[in-house]
């Protein structure tokens, strides 16, 4: 374990300093599926000093903004501590920006450079005009464009690069987010809220030089970035980057190649493996089916089918991060039966992330975990449950919004909150019990997200999205208002509606089987009305479609008596809509402003 005492400072320059003493030779960043050779620590070191140099070249040094947009990979890494180490800032942009939302962070940020990947690059074709004066290729370094000559390589190894000292309150990083309320803010980051976070997040688990990461989330997003690379950076491990979307026929091969023994995750992953490949297998027949339901035959399958995916995963994982979202109680239940090691992290892009977590030994279903040593965590305002607004202090809470003082003014607590000033201000309700004397968080919702009934009482969509998800045919769900009531919004698995459809067609005659049987009684006692035949083909077929939309029909209905039983009066479902697509942030959640469905006149 690492310490401020190892790096003397809270900064990247001694936090990279500590770990080419310590782990020079060890292997650091490599490609999980093309790279048998990782590059090690040295190496990384001596690339990030190379990359110092041509930036010094191209104009560009202490405060000068530049702008990281690409994927996961050894280059991304190795130029962030070019960046930083030499006091300029890093704007990292999430890979599924579109071209419109880069445009505007770099007008806004008026940023000095920009790294872009090759192919993330041709998506700015459109923008041209409003690109800083440098670019460069990432993964090649090369660059595509500059105000006058471009340095040649001799030049810029000539380069001598003063000695610079970088303080811990100094900017590392602007990071704009993507959230789910549509406002994109620029959340400013210095060296010593990311580095604090690193140490601190060892609490939750020891890393050290033998460890693997397979890394596919991405980089650019602050949860990635503090926990799956600079904590292991710190701690000597090597990263293994995916560099392709995280599909089943990228991950496997990547598994078994890697053997990783650290992943990070985010719910949704582990979500759909449960409900489509642990699930259907304990109900595909009625005996397992009925065992399942019994606890402890639930609990010793659940450990059966834990052992499977442990093998799955490469066989060698340790710990399995999940963060970005609240896990489905279900889910995480299965994953605590089977003694599959995940843990569970809270925080947000404003606090660097990690505010609290569970490590592998100490996760409870339904809580978030301790809270993370050197966070003062309060809950704001409680109502008589205890339930209130999450508000931390730590060192690793932002300096701000960058540009923006009255909505960072707006993010923290004033002398009239029951907490006191000061306080960041999550947007998260929680409550905080203890559990063997420690006490542990649980998240209720987004206080921007809680619906107050017509009644006064409060209502947590994320309660009832998680109720409507546990239905077989559900794949995500969000719960809204509109002017009148509750809506869901569903997102159907179309493969296991058709299924449940057709289980459920009990009309005989209108079988697939009775057709075929019926058109061949036709062709034999009549071969000379072809025109008849087949316009009693049509007939049949297009009765059984009929019959199969109508039973669709009827089951998304029932989901709505489904959830309502489940709920109490003010929670209700009144309609239910479907929903092709959700549109999501990097971390995977819903978008809920964009699904807003109430009028104007009654938007609170």
């Amino acid at each position: 374990m690492e310490t401020i005492e190892d790096l003397g400072k809270l900064t990247f320059p001694a936090l990279l300093a500590n770990s080419v003493k310590k782990f020079g030779d060890r292997p650091a960043l490599a490609f999980a599926l093309t790279d048998d050779n990782p590059i090690t620590y040295t190496e990384m070191n001596e690339n990030s000093i190379k990359f110092s140099k041509l930036l010094s070249a191209l104009g560009l040094g202490k405060s000068s903004k530049i702008a990281l947009y690409g994927i996961g990979c050894p280059a991304w890494g190795t130029a962030y501590f070019g960046i930083v180490n030499r006091a300029m800032i890093s704007v990292p942009l999430l890979p599924d920006f579109s071209s419109a939302e880069v445009k505007a962070i770099l007008e806004h940020c008026q940023v000095d450079a920009l790294v872009v990947d090759s192919n993330l690059y041709k998506k700015l074709s459109d923008i041209t005009e409003s690109l800083p004066p440098v670019i460069i290729d990432l993964a090649s370094f090369s660059v595509i464009k500059a105000p006058g000559k471009v340095p040649t390589d001799e030049e810029i190894a000539k380069i001598e690069l003063p000695v610079i000292d970088v303080p811990e309150d100094e900017i590392a990083s602007i990071i704009y987010t993507s959230g789910t309320t549509g406002r994109s803010k620029g959340v400013v980051l210095t060296h010593k809220n990311l580095v604090w976070t690193a140490i601190q997040g060892q609490y939750t688990h020891r890393i050290n030089k033998l460890d693997r990461v397979l890394s596919f989330l991405p980089i650019s997003h602050v949860y990635e970035f503090t926990i799956g690379f600079l904590m292991q950076i710190l701690n000597g491990a090597c990263i293994y980057y995916l560099a392709k979307p995280p599909v089943v026929s990228a991950l496997l091969p990547a598994f078994t190649k890697v053997k990783p023994t650290i992943i990070l995750s985010v719910p949704l992953v582990m979500e759909k493996i449960y409900k489509n490949k642990v699930l259907p297998t304990f109900e595909k027949s009625k005996i397992t089916k009925t065992l399942y339901s019994i606890p402890l035959f639930r609990r010793i399958l659940n450990r059966i089918a834990g052992k499977s995916l442990k093998k799955t995963f490469g066989g060698h994982l340790v710990f399995f991060g999940i963060g970005g979202a609240k896990v489905d109680p279900k889910v995480e239940r299965f994953m605590k039966e089977a003694k599959f090691p995940y843990a569970i992290g809270y925080g947000l892009t404003e606090t660097s992330p990690l505010l609290a977590s569970s490590g592998v030994r100490i996760t409870k279903p339904g809580t978030i975990g301790v809270i993370v040593p050197g966070v003062d965590m309060k809950i704001a305002n409680p109502n008589e449950e205890g339930v209130g607004e999450v508000v931390a202090k730590a060192p690793n809470v932002m300096v701000g919004y960058y540009k923006d003082e009255a909505l960072t003014k707006a993010a923290f607590t004033t002398a009239e909150d029951s907490c006191g000033e000061g306080y960041f201000k999550t947007g998260d309700l929680g409550i905080i019990k203890k559990w063997h004397g420690v006490p542990r968080l649980s998240l209720k919702g987004r206080s921007k997200n809680m619906i107050l009934s017509a009644s006064g009482e409060n209502i947590y969509p994320e309660d009832i999205e998680f109720i409507l998800n546990q239905h077989p045919v559900v794949a995500e769900s969000l719960v809204v208002e509109d002017d009148n009531g509750l809506v869901a919004l569903l997102q159907i698995d179309e493969e296991k509606l058709e299924e449940e459809a057709k289980k459920r067609l009990s009309l005989s005659d209108l079988s697939l089987s009775k057709i075929k049987e019926g058109l061949s009684d036709i062709k034999e006692n009549l071969s000379d009305l072809k025109e008849d035949l087949s316009e009693k083909a049509d007939q049949k077929k297009e009765e059984l479609s009929d019959a199969m939309a109508y039973q669709k029909e009827v089951i998304i209905n029932e989901i709505k008596f489904y959830v309502n039983k489940q709920v109490n009066k003010s929670s209700k479902i009144d309609r239910i809509e479907t929903i092709k697509q959700f549109e999501k942030t990097a971390s995977q959640k819903i978008k809920r402003y964009l699904y807003d469905l109430r009028s104007k006149v009654t938007k609170r």
